[in-house]
């Protein structure tokens, strides 16, 4: 395991734990950030409404408060403002770099190393995992070279299932029951439930991201019982068309349940998933249905192996 990098000493930083009041200028940082290289290649810009990712950021910070760092500077002799921030979860015995943005102009001022060596845990205590843009070359260069090395792409679909025959339907003897309509027994070990298939699958239990996505993202959680009465995998949809996570026991699976998920509510919209490579099958299924390719894919970065991508699909490139 690699030593995390040395605090950069950039004049005028200082590095402390964020508040709740950081979190909107963290938002803004990211999309500010986002925004600066994306208008290079020509890509849309985030849009204004952070609604979301300041519903992220307030579950990050209230989960893992001491994984979330801010690096203040005076700007233009004023106070100290937020320049930039990093944010990262420990789940078990995975450690996983949720955020880490710098504001334009205090870019390749160290910032980035100063940060990640606030937040990374101590070497060899964890499995150290990332998703980057596969467009930030620097980035990814700076996490392969404390391990975090490119391993796979994760990939956002956008779309609806309007083309039959692609999405198998879930094999006999599956019943699909969504979690608010288990019976006593079962909803009483719904969460013992879920920690044994992330576990076989995900590599750690994250109850926390559970309850995130169920109350604040107000996604529907859907488990899915073989025919001798035990869970075989889960899954969330939404009418907002957030999908995920989804995990499954059968790899064979994993087509067969997202094609569930996508049928089981009607959407505002489009529904999107973001499909890790290592399940090509499903992707392709997806694909097959009517659902496309959107933006650039992100790279799923980590220093030794934790979790199976061919059964487990994250909630987002920013929590898996």
């Amino acid at each position: 395991m690699l030593e995390p990098p040395p605090r950069q000493a950039t004049p005028g930083i200082a590095y402390r734990r964020a508040t709740a009041d950081d979190l909107v200028a963290c938002a803004g940082i990211w999309r500010d950030s986002i925004n600066d290289y994306t208008r290079r290649l020509n890509q849309p810009d985030i849009p204004e409404d952070l609604t979301a990712i300041l519903r992220l950021y307030g579950h990050l910070h209230a989960n893992d408060p001491a994984g979330f760092v801010v690096a203040e500077q005076a700007v233009d002799g004023g106070p100290p403002a937020v320049v930039a921030f990093a944010s990262s979860v420990r789940r078990e015995d995975l450690w996983f770099l949720s955020m880490l943005f710098v504001l334009p102009g205090v870019q390749k001022g160290g910032l980035g190393r100063g940060l990640l060596a606030k937040v990374m845990p101590a070497p060899g205590t964890a499995t150290l995992a990332t998703c980057t843009d596969s467009a930030q070359p620097i980035s990814n260069g700076l996490y392969a070279s404390l391990g975090m090395v490119p391993r796979m792409p994760l990939v956002r679909l956008v779309g609806l299932p309007e083309r039959d025959g692609h999405l198998p339907p879930l094999p006999r003897g599956i019943r699909a029951v969504r979690f608010d309509e288990l019976d006593g027994a079962a909803a009483a070990h719904l969460d013992d439930e879920l920690s044994t298939i992330d576990r076989a699958t995900a590599g750690f239990g994250h109850l926390e991201d559970h309850a995130f996505v169920a109350r604040a993202e107000s996604r529907v959680g859907i488990l899915f019982i073989g025919g001798d009465g035990r869970p075989v995998g889960y899954g969330y949809t939404s009418e907002a068309g957030r999908v995920g996570p989804i995990a499954v026991l059968d790899p064979d699976l994993l087509a067969a349940v997202i094609g569930h998920l996508v049928t089981a509510v009607v959407p505002r919209g489009a529904f999107g998933v973001w499909m890790p490579g290592d399940a090509g099958e499903a992707m392709a299924a997806l694909l097959g249905a009517g659902f496309r390719m959107e933006g650039f894919p992100c790279l799923v970065c980590w220093d030794r192996p934790i979790t199976d991508f061919s059964r487990y699909v994250p909630i987002s490139p920013g929590l898996l």
